[in-house]
């Protein structure tokens, strides 16, 4: 399925179009999130560190608040990706949807050229290696492989 330009690739519902993603993050949406936040964040930290992150909010408040810092990252995600806010507030959709969100941004870093699995630092280097081509502006691609 092609996205218009500024559009999802998918629906908040269609997690049956990507089955194994659907079923990481139904059972260990932990790490689910952790790769995406990894990829969101340009490896500014790790997945792991993600993956803790939002285990211990879900498992040690007792409110469940790891909605809170997913939908930070699905925020930067659509910021990066000129993603429109649908269809409601990110943090809405993270209360009410959090296993339905991560599922669309997974799939929407998949139809993008990258693989979540894979981390930031060995998805880089497939693009340089011309294995994908996610739209990732050049000067952003330069900046990233200098460092």
């Amino acid at each position: 399925m092609a996205a218009a330009p500024g559009q999802w690739s998918s629906g908040l519902f269609d997690c049956d179009e990507d089955m194994s993603s659907c079923c990481l993050t139904c059972w260990c949406p932990c790490i689910s999130f952790g790769q995406i936040a990894e990829i969101a964040d340009k490896r500014n930290n790790s997945c792991f560190l993600h993956t803790i992150l939002y285990t211990k909010l879900l498992l040690l408040t007792t409110g469940n608040c790891q909605w809170i810092y997913s939908c930070i990252y699905r925020s930067k995600l659509r910021k990066q990706y000129m993603l429109p806010e649908e269809p409601c507030d990110d943090c809405l959709v993270h209360c009410f949807c959090e296993l339905c969100a991560i599922c669309q941004e997974y799939r929407e870093l998949k139809y993008r050229g990258l693989e979540p699995s894979l981390g930031w630092k060995e998805n880089l280097a497939r693009q340089s290696q011309g294995i994908t081509m996610p739209p990732v502006p050049p000067s952003e691609m330069e900046m990233e492989m200098d460092s």
